[in-house]
């Protein structure tokens, strides 16, 4: 017996009697369920069903992964890239995870190391210039080298370091490429480079990507899957490699990866 995990942030569904609902329906197929309020408590979990948009599913992203934990995604945010179902889904959803005829989708993790602080990222690692304070600073320069070999300096705004599934977000924006879930690679974007030849790179993952800060001209911001983590004063070094450990997520058998692109993109440009 299975048992599945309800996360979701509490000011959106609170005294609406929704989770209550769902985990009655799951207790009467014989499925053991429980609310899970944060990362913490995620021990003896095999599935977590997600209510929300990608912000809440990347708040427990990470840790789902290295503990083996499946996600399904239920969308109540804006795009959902993340979540695989939408809410006149669910019951569909709730079936297929009741059965066990679902498939699953496994997507590697970004690990950075900064000054021996490890973090993992499902979508992107932000460098980024601090734009306010004593700490400001109009542009960073930094250079980036794959396994040893120096790819470019870049005077820019930062750098975004993406995997295919952070692809689709602030990379995206920034002209970076669409890349499908199956594809063992990462893309470093430039944001607003001061050169006309930087430009995005697709790298295999199997890769050590290291950044080097090349001045000490304010603080760099360290975000992490859209959290500020940490900040980089003066010259420093970031490295970024592949995850030891991937996420789960549940999905339909008949998913069909480019017409959920087009549709979440045509929702993006309303």
């Amino acid at each position: 017996m299975i048992t599945v995990g309800l996360f979701y942030k509490k000011k959106y569904f609170e005294n609406t009697g929704y989770p209550e609902a769902v985990s009655r329906s799951l207790s009467g197929k014989n499925i053991k369920c429980r609310t899970v309020d944060d990362s913490s408590q995620l021990d003896g979990i095999d599935v977590l069903v997600v209510f929300g948009g990608d912000g809440t599913i990347l708040t427990v992203a990470s840790e789902c992964a290295r503990k083996g934990i499946k996600i399904l995604g239920i969308n109540y945010g804006h795009l959902g890239f993340l979540a695989e179902f939408e809410p006149e889904k669910l019951d569909y959803a709730l079936e297929l995870l009741c059965s066990g005829k679902y498939n699953t989708q496994k997507r590697s993790l970004l690990k950075i190391n900064y000054c021996g602080k490890i973090y993992y990222a499902l979508n992107d690692l932000v460098i980024q210039r601090c734009t306010s304070g004593n700490a400001f600073s109009n542009t960073v320069n930094l250079e980036a080298a794959i396994d040893g070999s120096v790819v470019d300096n870049y005077t820019a705004d930062g750098l975004i370091v993406s995997t295919p599934t952070g692809s689709t977000a602030y990379s995206l924006a920034a002209g970076g490429s669409i890349l499908t879930p199956d594809i063992n690679a990462f893309i470093m974007t430039p944001i607003c480079a001061h050169s006309l030849h930087s430009r995005p790179v697709v790298y295999n993952d199997n890769s050590v990507l290291t950044i080097n800060r090349l001045d000490d001209r304010g603080a760099l911001n360290i975000i992490v899957d859209g959290v500020a983590e940490d900040c980089l004063f003066g010259e420093g070094k970031i490295e970024i490699s592949r995850a030891e450990f991937v996420l789960e997520f549940i999905t339909s058998p008949d998913r069909d990866f480019f017409n959920k692109l087009l549709f979440k993109l045509n929702k993006w440009s309303t």
